[in-house]
């Protein structure tokens, strides 16, 4: 059993754009989807289609939408909270570029924050992972992922967090006892852990040297964090562990949204992992479900027969 936890999960309207988004322009939208969505959901529909077995864990009330549209599509189990969970919109355009406007999210009392602790306690019990994912809601706090992962670990399940900002930094702030499995920074965030350049460590990847990436995620993993899976965008992504680095190279595709692409390299790397697959696979199966997300249009997320393994070079650094 794989457990997703999305403490600020979203209705997601994502509008295809006929064309360029222009600033004060009146544009025409070619479709308009809307999914019960959160990246740790995100996570689960991906495992759910690949035949993991899953469970979605959230807080939402019993009559808010985004409980319909789990519905029968994805075991999930939720807190009840009195307002509607948030609405998110996505402004995807014909060559893939994505701009996205994401609202704040309702205020968690401590009482549902507490709630929510006990369900995720209660659910990983006997769980191989556990994947923690998105922003935190209004009225959580800040170190809750880092309060999280050192409740988890007694239980033996692995971790799994993908997160950003603050949230972030307090889990690594909270080092080493929130050491947990996996993190999967962009090259921004893991820029914002290290103090490197962001723009520096994608630079140098596309330019064929990840041993930028390589050095700023093993400071991570010298510090307990068990992998760093840092994704690159169309540079590929790094993998960092305690046996070594990885650097895989994306597959030349047509991007047509990158919703749902980084949700879904943290999903195969799970798949990946919990087939026993040893480090290079999980970065190339990362990779493969990241790269089949960003072919794919709107808000689809990629189904096995999307992704390439194959497709993925990946190089062993050291």
């Amino acid at each position: 059993m794989i457990i997703t936890f999305t403490p600020n999960p979203s209705l997601d309207r994502t509008v295809l754009l006929d064309r360029q988004l222009t600033r004060g322009a009146v544009h025409r939208a070619e479709s308009v989807t809307v999914e019960s969505a959160g990246k740790g959901i995100n996570v689960a529909r991906v495992l759910h289609a690949a035949g993991q077995e899953v469970l979605a864990l959230l807080p939402a009330g019993p009559s808010d939408p985004i409980l319909s549209g789990l519905t029968d599509t994805l075991p999930h189990r939720a807190v009840a909270i009195t307002d509607r969970v948030r609405t998110n919109i996505t402004l995807t355009e014909s060559d893939g570029t994505t701009t996205k406007v994401n609202e704040a999210g309702p205020t968690l009392t401590a009482d549902q924050v507490a709630a929510c602790t006990a369900m995720i306690l209660e659910e990983a019990a006997g769980a191989g992972w556990v994947a923690l994912s998105g922003s935190l809601p209004p009225g959580a706090p800040v170190d809750w992922y880092a309060q999280l992962v050192a409740a988890l670990t007694p239980l033996g399940c692995l971790v799994a967090v993908d997160t950003s900002d603050a949230p972030l930094q307090a889990l690594v702030d909270a080092l080493p006892a929130s050491a947990c499995d996996l993190i999967k920074p962009n090259s921004e965030e893991l820029a914002q852990l290290t103090g490197a350049d962001a723009e520096w460590l994608e630079s140098s990847a596309r330019a064929g040297d990840p041993r930028p990436v390589v050095a700023a995620a093993r400071s991570l993993v010298d510090r307990g964090i068990g992998a760093v899976l840092a994704t690159l965008g169309g540079a590929g992504a790094v993998l960092v562990t305690a046996e070594g680095a990885w650097y895989a190279q994306a597959p030349a595709i047509t991007v047509r949204s990158t919703v749902g692409a980084g949700d879904s390299s943290v999903a195969g790397y799970i798949l990946a992992a919990a087939a026993g697959a040893r480090p290079a696979r999980r970065l190339q199966s990362a990779v493969a479900h990241g790269s089949a997300a960003a072919g794919l249009p709107g808000t689809s997320l990629p189904r096995p027969g999307d992704v390439n393994l194959d497709a993925v070079t990946v190089t062993r650094i050291d």
